[in-house]
């Protein structure tokens, strides 16, 4: 479809900023203006994520004024649609509305109205998300699922205790291996395992203090956890925006005297 000055279209993408205007075409680029939130967005001509705005009879259209026309006809002159109908507040009929003044405010967020409105993806977009969804779903169901995409070798008795606890539900396990056998990794296997399988949402790691800085690198270097370092200042900080001033992040790391001492119980 040809793109002329005055025409509406919506944003298959950003839907939110409501009717927008062409108000620039050139030989492989148009503009279009969104007077709701105020902004432009550039479009390649070729490929443009937008749809084309057009109602037909028996729809009723909102003009930039308020006011709303049952449209009882639509007419096309140079591209442009001029909707003509009866005013709802007045009762007038054979009323003029062109598009350009059609409210900008107008949205297709539910799934009926892109539908009715002709705004549907094309189909190798959709085919994507469907591969995707397919590919996540049987990641999920894999047996490795969350223990997969660490940065650190696989070890057969790690991976055999994050595996064993990984199929409890709500566990509570001690990890008692000799010294320099990764305890940590270990633990960081079964954070990483509940975290990618949805079973935990917030984590708090508690530790001697001597360890706190290895226990933050090891996190984020082999498991991509960015933990938030929880000292004295940042727990009286935290404390001015929440009650529970763990309850400000999701992955907390702080040492076992913050912990313990009374006051912070």
């Amino acid at each position: 479809m040809p793109f002329t000055l005055g025409q509406r279209w919506i944003s298959d993408t950003e839907s939110e900023l409501g009717l927008g205007t062409v108000v620039s075409v050139d030989a492989r680029m148009i503009t279009l203006l969104f007077p709701a939130t105020g902004e432009n967005r550039l479009y390649a001509a070729a490929d443009a994520p937008i749809t084309r705005v057009m109602f037909n009879e028996g729809d009723t259209v909102t003009s930039h004024e308020g006011w709303q026309l049952s449209v009882t006809a639509v007419e096309e002159s140079d591209g442009l649609l001029t909707y003509i109908g009866q005013r709802t507040d007045t009762g007038e009929d054979n009323v003029r509305l062109r598009e350009v003044f059609l409210d900008s405010k107008l949205t297709f967020n539910k799934p009926q109205d892109r539908l009715f409105a002709g705004q549907i993806d094309r189909m190798d977009r959709f085919a994507l998300r469907y591969r995707a969804r397919k590919f996540l779903s049987e990641e999920y169901r894999r047996a490795t699922s969350g223990l997969r995409g660490i940065r650190a070798s696989l070890i057969p008795h790690q991976l055999f205790i994050a595996n064993e606890v990984g199929k409890r539900h709500a566990p509570r396990v001690l990890l008692a291996d000799e010294v320099g056998l990764g305890k940590t990794i270990e633990a960081g296997m079964i954070i990483h395992q509940q975290l990618m399988a949805g079973r935990a949402e917030r984590v708090l790691v508690v530790v001697p203090e001597s360890l706190q800085y290895q226990w933050l690198v090891e996190m984020l270097r082999r498991f991509n956890l960015r933990f938030s370092l929880f000292d004295d200042s940042r727990y009286t900080e935290a404390q001015h925006e929440s009650d529970n001033p763990f309850d400000t992040e999701q992955l907390v790391l702080c040492s076992l005297d913050l912990s313990a001492r009374a006051s912070r119980v």
